[in-house]
């Protein structure tokens, strides 16, 4: 009755879902993709996985996809004769996705309808499908349980704002959970929230957070120096970037960045909004701002580099580690503002040192572990963004210590895709559906 009641929304829901995400798309000039959403992928993607068994990946958007890099690493190393799938659910997942090179295959996720769901599933027939996180789809998840293909979810996570809401409506997930063969959590705390919500505890594991299977990339100086000539990067500045940034943050980035003072150290700001689409919208802020800048997409070979005191604009996809392993110091956003943060582990595998703000609910035992070890600087605010930004600017040995404790913490702390490789190795020993011709918690 439940599921009837489930399926009769997303029938109610068609007449929004479509013009919405033709909307997204035609905005962000990318494909719409309508096909794939409703479970129909061509012919000829489907050659790329033909002949073989396949696993496939779900990573809904960017932080999802980078996280998942090293899970797929391992599972191209142990089994090389499997085809790899790996589905995402937005544009900008699917360009990570695309750019890794790691999967055989690259799909967009189906929309939870029973038609899509059970058309992809029976065209590919994987034998196992490994979900990222907690996108939890009620009809992707009982369609693969129908055809004996087990589910394993991947870093899971339990925020503390969606715990609640998930225990208010435990009897509607607690069937689904059912349908899952098992659940690799990022901590103890995850792994007794997601019981408590319903899944059975001798599915539950704790498998520590894919997000630490990061390779330290720290450039040498040569390197450095060649990148920023890349970029256009003055040689001699102390490169300050503002990452993955959102509406309302913006302002402060530029208010702190513009209150730096002037003296013997040249300063260069790298600006890059979570979504690039924002791009000119952020651009007419630097106007207001008074400071000159360029845009990734102008710049070329031939042309002259900017100016200490100007900024880049990041209206890209996919070249932030790059940026950060020029960057002397990194803010990470959607901390500011209540987005609940982003990733602070990709520029800390640079060596470098990260700032964020208070909101870091999507990332709280990284942000505490980075706190406890002085591997991160909180900020407050937008004047203590701007105090910190002054006082590290000037302090290198100081901005020496943070980014090699950061580095400490990614060593301690991997593991975690050995530790879901042996749970991908169980679900394959419990079941094998038919194949198709054509498709530990954190420490310190």
């Amino acid at each position: 009755m439940v599921n009837f009641f489930y399926n009769l929304l997303l029938l109610a829901l068609l007449p929004v879902l479509i013009p919405y995400h033709a909307y997204r798309s035609l905005r962000r000039g990318r494909p719409l993709a309508l096909r794939e959403r409703f479970g129909l992928i061509p012919a000829a993607e489907l050659e790329r996985i033909s002949g073989g068994r396949t696993i496939l990946v779900h990573a809904v958007s960017v932080g999802e996809t980078i996280a998942v890099l090293p899970l797929l690493k391992g599972l191209k190393a142990r089994y090389p004769e499997k085809r790899l799938v790996l589905s995402n659910g937005t544009e900008t997942g699917r360009s990570v996705a695309l750019q890794s090179g790691l999967a055989d295959l690259c799909i967009y996720f189906p929309f939870d309808y029973p038609f899509a769901v059970a058309a992809v599933l029976e065209t590919i027939r994987p034998e196992l499908v490994v979900v990222m996180e907690t996108e939890i789809w009620p009809n992707f998840i009982a369609r693969a349980r129908r055809l004996r293909i087990p589910v394993l979810l991947a870093n899971g996570r339990i925020s503390d704002r969606s715990y609640h809401r998930y225990l208010r409506f435990a009897w509607f997930f607690r069937p689904v959970l059912a349908n899952i063969s098992t659940f690799c959590m990022q901590t103890a705390l995850d792994a007794s929230r997601i019981e408590a919500i319903g899944a059975a505890p001798e599915k539950v594991r704790v498998a520590g957070n894919l997000k630490y299977e990061i390779a330290a990339r720290q450039s040498t100086p040569e390197q450095k120096a060649l990148l920023k000539e890349q970029y256009g990067i003055p040689a001699n500045a102390l490169v300050f970037t503002a990452a993955s940034t959102h509406e309302g943050e913006e302002e402060q980035v530029l208010a702190a960045y513009r209150a730096l003072p002037a003296g013997s150290a040249a300063h260069f700001l790298v600006l890059a909004p979570r979504h690039p689409e924002r791009a000119p919208a952020v651009a007419e802020l630097l106007r207001k701002s008074g400071i000159s800048f360029r845009l990734r997409s102008s710049l070329t070979g031939a042309g002259s580099p900017l100016l200490p005191g100007e900024a880049l604009l990041l209206d890209s996809v996919g070249e932030l580690m790059r940026l950060f392993a020029v960057s002397d110091l990194v803010f990470m956003g959607g901390s500011l503002v209540p987005t609940g943060g982003h990733n602070p582990l990709e520029p800390a595998s640079c060596g470098v040192p990260v700032m964020f703000g208070p909101h870091t609910h999507n990332f709280r035992e990284i942000t505490a572990l980075f706190l406890r070890h002085g591997a991160g600087v909180l900020v407050p605010d937008a004047r203590g963004l701007a105090e910190q930004l002054r006082l590290l600017a000037g302090d290198a040995e100081r901005r020496r210590a943070i980014g090699s404790q950061g580095l400490r913490i990614i060593e301690e702390n991997s593991g975690a895709a050995e530790r879901h490789l042996e749970a991908v190795a169980a679900c394959l020993a419990g079941g094998r559906p038919a194949s198709s011709d054509g498709g530990g918690g954190e420490r310190g």
